[in-house]
C-alpha cells in the first residue's frame, strides 16, 4: 500500500479507537453477521487488528528527535519506465544533518517526508526514508541516471512476477529530490526506509553469494536476458529478502546505464558462474551452453542449491518464445530503451536545474509527457513500494533480521490511484505484451533455428548477442580470468565457447576457427592448435566459406586464391576463383576518404589484374574470354592510376592492348 494512503489508515484509526460504541457494534457483527457476508467482515477485522500493529509499532528512529528539524520544500522527481517521462512534484521533508552510513561511494542520511494526502503536519506518523548523497561530485544527471536505472529494473521485476514464480520480487521506489532553497540547489536519492538484514546475492562481475544462496535473485536476472530478448540482463541483486536496490543493467550495447554497464561481457561473467535452478526450469528458460569442465566447477553451486528452502509450485508460467514475424515489434522497442546519448539519461530526459519548469520529455520516444503535478495534486500521491536505505557495500543495519513482506502472493496487487502517475497498470500490460514478443532462449540451439529463418545471402552471419557473449567468454579464458595464478587457462573451454559464438554467426569466431583449422596466424587463442589434416583443412574451408558469405573481404579473397592455386582444395576451379575476385572487389572496404587504400593487402588493382589474367588463359571451368580481360587491365590500370601506380598503370593499359589483340585473332 502507497504509505500516504496508509497515514489515512492509521489517521482514522485513531478515531475508531475512541470511538466504543463503534468497537462493540463491529464486535457484535463479526460473531453474528447480518448485511454483509461473515468472509468479508472477518477480512475487514483482520485488516483492523493489523493496523492497530502496525500503528502500536516504534518508530525505529524516534531516538533521533527529527521532527525537530526545520521543514524544508523539496522538488521531487520521479521516472516513469515504460513511457520513459518524469513527473515533478513538492513534498515536505525533514533532513538530518548527519549521515548514519556510508557506502563505497555515497553518504546516507536519516530523512522524514511527509505524505501529500496529509492536510495538517504530523511527522509523528510520517514516513521514514534514507536519503544518499555522493560524497565527491558528481555531474547532477548522475543522480537523474541512477534513477532511471533503478525504476527500469523495477519495470522487469513486474514482469517477471506476472510469470507467478514462487516468491515474487520487487525493486525500491527510487526518486531523486532537489532542495531547492539550499545554496547550490543540492540532489538526493531518497528510498523508504526497511528493517532488516541486506544482503548481496550477485554482482556485476559474476559474484553469486555462497554464504546467503538463494534461487530466486539468479532465476531473476537469467529471466530478464531471456525476456528481454538478450537486449539487456539485471544483476548486482541486493537488498532486504525480495525487496532490491542499486541493481545494474548490462545492456547488448554496452552503452546506457553508467559506468557499471559491462555489456556482453558484464553477461558473459553472470552465466559463467549461473548453474540453472529450479525457478529457471519452472519457468521454462533454458540453461545456457558451458563447457564440460565449468559445468564441473559449478557442480558446487548446483549442491548449494539443493538446501535452498524455497519451492516451485507447479503454477509458474512458461517464458514462450514468439513466432519470428512477433519478433520485431520488441526489436526497436526495447533497443531505443537502452541506447545512450550526450543526453543526461540516455535520450529521455533534459533536466533543466535553473528552471522552475517540468522537466520535459524527450520527443524521440515519440511518447506523451505526463507533465508537471504540483505538491497541491491530490491525485499525486507518494511512492508505491518500500525501499531500504543501504548502499552499495554489504553493511548490515542493526535491525532483527525480517522478510521483505512481498512473499509470494499469486494474487495481482491492486495499484491506487497516486501510484498509476509513475506506472499506470495499463502500461505494465503493454509492457508484457510486448516483452512477449521478444523472449528469446539462451541455448545455442535456438540461435542455430533463428539463422535458419534467414535469407541465404544472410543465413551465415548474424548479430547475435548470444554468440557475442561466448566470444567473450573465450577471450576471458585466454586472459586468465578463471585460472589460477601461474596457471593455463582451459584450452578446451575457451575453444568450446568459440565454436559456440561460431554456431551463433559471429563474425570474428567464424574467421578464427577458420584460421586455427587452416594454420593460419590469429590474433585470438592464438596458443590453441588443432591436429593438420585433410579433415581439419576442410573444416577451416567451411568456415572461410561462412566469412566469405557475411561479407569479409579477406575471407573472399583467401577462398579466391585457394580456388586460384589449388591450396586446400580438392582441385583448382578458376570460374570460383573469379566468383570470389569479384565480390571481393564489390565489397565496400574504404577507408576513411572514400577509397581504396593502396597500401592495404590485396588492392583492387591486383584483384582486377589476377582475374583478367585468368579470363586471358582461359581452363579449369573458366570459359577463355580476351576481349574481358582486356577490359578488366583497363578497369586495373584506372585503379592504380587513382592510387597513384602510373608506372603500373601503364603496364596494365599495355597487358589490355595484348588481350584485345588475342580477341580480335
Amino acid at each position: 500500500m502507497d504509505d500516504d494512503l496508509f497515514d489515512i489508515e492509521l489517521q482514522a484509526l485513531h478515531l475508531v479507537e475512541n470511538n466504543n460504541n463503534f468497537d462493540s457494534d463491529k464486535t457484535n457483527h463479526v460473531n453474528t453477521p447480518q448485511n454483509d457476508s461473515g468472509k468479508s467482515i472477518l477480512t475487514r477485522n483482520h485488516w483492523k487488528e493489523a493496523a492497530k500493529k502496525a500503528l502500536h509499532l516504534g518508530d525505529p528512529w524516534e531516538e533521533f528527535h527529527l521532527e525537530q528539524l526545520e521543514t524544508e520544500v523539496v522538488c521531487r522527481y520521479r521516472f516513469n519506465a515504460v513511457r520513459q517521462t518524469w513527473i515533478k512534484d513538492e513534498v515536505l521533508v525533514k533532513i538530518a544533518k548527519e549521515p548514519f552510513s556510508h557506502g563505497a561511494m555515497r553518504s546516507c542520511f536519516r530523512l522524514k517526508k511527509l505524505s501529500t494526502f496529509c492536510h495538517r503536519q504530523n511527522w509523528r506518523t510520517a514516513s521514514n526514508y534514507v536519503a544518499k548523497r555522493y560524497m565527491e561530485d558528481v555531474d547532477r544527471n548522475v543522480y537523474f541516471d541512477d534513477v532511471k536505472l533503478q525504476i527500469d529494473a523495477k519495470l522487469w521485476g513486474e514482469e517477471y512476477n506476472r510469470h507467478n514464480p514462487p516468491k515474487k520480487v520487487d525493486i525500491f521506489q527510487m526518486s531523486v529530490i532537489e532542495f531547492i532553497n539550499r545554496p547550490g540547489k543540492p540532489l538526493y536519492h531518497i528510498e523508504h526506509y526497511i528493517e532488516g538484514e541486506y544482503i548481496k546475492y550477485n554482482s556485476n562481475s559474476g559474484f553469486i553469494s555462497c554464504e546467503k544462496m538463494r534461487l530466486t535473485p539468479q532465476a531473476f536476472s537469467h529471466f530478464t536476458f531471456e525476456r528481454s530478448g538478450h537486449e539487456l540482463i539485471v544483476v548486482d541483486i541486493q537488498g532486504v529478502g525480495d525487496l532490491y536496490t542499486d541493481p545494474q543493467i548490462h545492456t547488448a550495447s554496452g552503452m546506457g546505464y553508467g559506468d557499471g554497464n559491462l555489456g556482453t561481457r558484464g553477461m558473459a561473467l553472470f552465466f559463467y558462474s549461473h548453474t540453472c535452478n529450479a525457478i529457471c526450469h519452472s519457468l521454462g528458460l533454458s540453461p545456457f551452453d558451458l563447457a564440460s569442465t565449468e559445468l564441473l566447477k559449478n557442480k558446487k553451486m548446483a549442491v548449494l542449491q539443493l538446501s535452498c528452502k524455497t519451492r516451485v509450485r507447479g503454477t509458474e508460467d512458461l517464458c514462450i518464445s514468439p513466432s519470428d514475424k512477433e519478433r520485431v515489434h520488441w526489436k526497436e522497442f526495447i533497443r531505443a530503451r537502452s541506447t545512450s546519448t550526450n543526453s543526461p539519461t540516455y535520450g529521455s530526459f533534459s533536466y533543466m536545474s535553473e528552471s522552475s519548469e517540468s522537466v520535459q520529455s524527450n520527443k524521440e520516444y515519440g511518447l506523451e509527457s505526463f507533465g508537471s503535478y504540483s505538491c497541491d495534486d491530490s491525485s499525486h500521491g507518494d511512492d508505491e513500494d518500500a525501499g531500504f536505505g543501504a548502499e552499495e557495500n554489504n553493511f548490515h543495519f542493526p535491525m532483527n533480521n525480517s522478510d521483505s513482506g512481498v512473499g509470494s502472493a499469486k494474487k495481482k496487487r491492486t495499484r491506487c490511484e497516486s501510484e498509476c502517475s509513475v506506472t499506470e497498470e495499463n502500461d505494465v500490460v503493454e509492457f508484457a505484451e510486448l516483452v512477449s514478443r521478444r523472449s528469446r532462449p539462451s541455448c545455442v540451439m535456438n540461435e542455430e533455428q533463428l539463422r535458419e529463418l534467414q535469407n541465404e545471402n544472410e543465413k551465415h552471419y548474424s548479430s547475435s548477442v548470444l554468440g557475442q557473449i561466448h566470444l567473450d567468454l573465450a577471450k576471458y579464458h585466454e586472459l586468465g580470468r578463471f585460472s589460477m595464478e601461474n596457471q593455463e587457462y582451459d584450452h578446451d573451454a575457451a575453444f568450446y565457447h568459440m565454436e559456440q559464438a561460431a554456431r551463433c554467426g559471429n563474425l570474428e569466431a567464424v574467421n578464427t576457427l577458420a584460421k586455427i583449422y587452416l594454420q593460419i596466424p590469429h590474433d585470438v587463442l592464438t596458443s590453441v592448435t588443432v591436429k593438420k589434416c585433410t579433415e581439419n583443412i576442410e573444416v577451416g574451408m567451411d568456415y572461410m566459406k561462412q566469412a566469405a558469405c557475411a561479407s569479409d573481404r579477406a575471407a573472399m579473397i583467401f577462398l579466391a586464391k585457394c580456388y586460384d592455386t589449388g591450396d586446400n582444395v580438392s582441385q583448382r576451379n578458376w570460374r570460383e576463383a573469379v566468383h570470389w575476385y569479384e565480390r571481393a572487389i564489390r565489397t565496400e572496404e574504404i577507408d576513411e576518404g572514400g577509397e581504396y587504400d593502396a597500401c592495404m593487402n590485396d588492392p583492387t588493382y591486383e584483384l582486377l589484374s589476377r582475374q583478367a589474367a585468368l579470363y586471358q588463359k582461359g581452363g579449369f571451368e573458366l570459359k577463355k574470354d580476351a576481349n574481358k580481360a582486356g577490359d578488366l587491365y583497363n578497369l586495373a590500370a584506372e585503379s592504380a592510376m587513382s592510387c597513384m601506380k602510373g608506372k603500373l598503370a601503364n603496364k596494365y593499359y599495355m597487358y589490355a592492348e595484348e588481350a584485345y589483340a588475342e580477341s580480335e585473332d
